[in-house]
């Protein structure tokens, strides 16, 4: 089965940087049911192939087996089309050969990351079922690819049998390599009546992950959602709550302009902290105020960290946040990796020592004055990860908040709000007291005199 991705970008060879995969070499991944091979057909400035082949071992795939090529045919396993067609095989080989791609992750070019580029996607061989043409171009189209299909008959040499169920798809789309990457992953298998493997509890997590930003949204997320699950009505629904929970909190409304300012720079404050958080070595991150989750929720999508601990003081918040990251359905080993208990910043906790990194994000000013001393000593002096990362309001920035009035603070429960030099003359001299060396990043919007709505201290401790 053959996969092709080509792109006209200026230069067309950045490709390789975001798959991490060299035009000049031939590789290959090891998959439960034989091997893929990648390589370029061609590759200059100006237009660059990778082509994924799927090389299919029909011993391994006999032993593997399940339900192939239909229920009732006693030969399924040895006579069937899973050598040749774009299955959920692919999908699994996608996952292996381009994962840091498909993360969202370039190590030499990261700002190709985000830079949508012009893709032509070929599918050589698609199955799909009846009214596939349809179904392909309801599941595709949505998301802004041009489709074309070519549909295959069943014999060149008999003709009156008609068509197949088979098509070559040509997608093209303007887009970013991880978004079309993602869409792959998903829809294939989607299309695909056979798949190899069993659909349990962790296959919902998979799907929403994937589909993350653009499945809640999609006109056809129900159909894709029941069969990326094999029709399995009790896992569809709980993957459709999910997905109708998450639509729900994108289309929220939001009031005032100060509301959505709000709103967004939450998003950047996470994006901010975590791609800060994946430069470092840590394995165990400590969220220290958790609240309702969001930021553990991001660093669940990250194989770094294998341990993520979130505690806070409120219990009914922190409730909140196991049914916001639906800690009841969440697959085990998923749960293996996180922790949640209700804790206080201001006392010592031996259950916050040994952790490799630690994120105190919009909780210091939360805090009264008079007790951050407190604070640094239980973070700093016991706990003593390697890295901190803090985050608080910028108080110089809030002038631009429509609505504020002078000398107010941005939320109610505030107990102060720092300047810049404010901040970075606390921070220098606890990083002084405690060991640590201390780098400041303003996060948001940056005006060039007031700096952001969010300033950040980058903890390292000297050791």
């Amino acid at each position: 089965m053959l996969l092709t991705i080509t792109t006209t970008h200026t230069p067309a060879t950045d490709l390789g940087f975001l798959l991490h995969k060299h035009p000049d070499k031939v590789q290959a991944v090891d998959l439960a049911i034989g091997k893929a091979h990648i390589f370029y057909p061609e590759a200059s400035e100006e237009k660059t192939t990778a082509a994924l082949l799927l090389d299919v071992d029909p011993i391994e795939l006999v032993r593997g087996a399940r339900n192939l090529a239909g229920k009732g045919f006693s030969l399924g396993q040895y006579v069937n089309d899973r050598p040749y067609v774009a299955s959920s095989f692919l999908s699994v080989a996608l996952s292996k050969a381009f994962s840091t791609a498909m993360n969202g992750r370039c190590s030499a070019k990261p700002e190709l990351v985000d830079q949508p580029m012009p893709f032509h996607v070929r599918l050589s061989v698609l199955p799909a079922p009846r009214g596939g043409a349809l179904l392909i171009k309801k599941m595709f189209e949505p998301l802004g690819y041009r489709v074309e299909l070519k549909q295959h008959i069943l014999d060149d040499q008999f003709t009156e049998w008609g068509k197949s169920r088979y098509f070559t798809l040509d997608l093209f789309h303007t887009i970013t390599l991880h978004e079309l990457l993602s869409h792959l992953y998903v829809l294939i298998p989607a299309l695909d009546n056979d798949k190899h493997y069993f659909v349990n509890q962790d296959e919902i997590d998979k799907l929403l992950a994937k589909g993350q930003g653009w499945l809640a949204a999609h006109p056809e997320k129900e159909q894709i959602t029941r069969r990326y699950l094999i029709n399995l009505g009790s896992l569809s629904r709980q993957a459709l709550k999910r997905l109708t929970e998450e639509e729900e909190e994108q289309e929220q409304e939001i009031t005032t302009e100060e509301k959505e300012r709000q709103d967004t720079l939450n998003q950047k404050r996470i994006r901010t902290v975590l791609e800060e958080l994946k430069k470092t070595e840590a394995k165990t991150v400590l969220d220290l105020g958790c609240g309702e989750g969001k930021l553990i929720r991001a660093l669940l999508k990250e194989k770094q960290f294998v341990k993520i601990t979130g505690t806070d003081i409120s219990y009914t918040t922190l409730c909140k946040a196991k049914e916001r990251l639906h800690w009841d359905q969440m697959a085990p080993k998923q749960q293996e990796r996180l922790e949640i208990f209700q804790g206080s910043l201001l006392y010592r906790d031996k259950r916050f020592a040994s952790y490799d990194a630690a994120v105190v994000m919009e909780v210091i000013e939360h805090l009264d004055a008079n007790r951050l001393q407190d604070f640094e000593r239980v973070v700093f002096a016991c706990a003593t990860p390697q890295t901190v990362l803090l985050t608080t309001p910028n108080r110089e920035y809030n002038v631009l908040f429509e609505g504020m009035e002078p000398g107010t603070l941005r939320h109610p429960d505030h107990r102060f709000e720092w300047t810049r030099q404010e901040f970075e003359t606390w921070a220098q001299k606890t990083a002084k007291r405690y060991n640590y060396t201390v780098e400041f990043r303003q996060i948001g919007e940056i005006d060039e005199k007031i700096g952001g709505p969010t300033q950040m201290g980058i903890f390292t401790h000297g050791n």
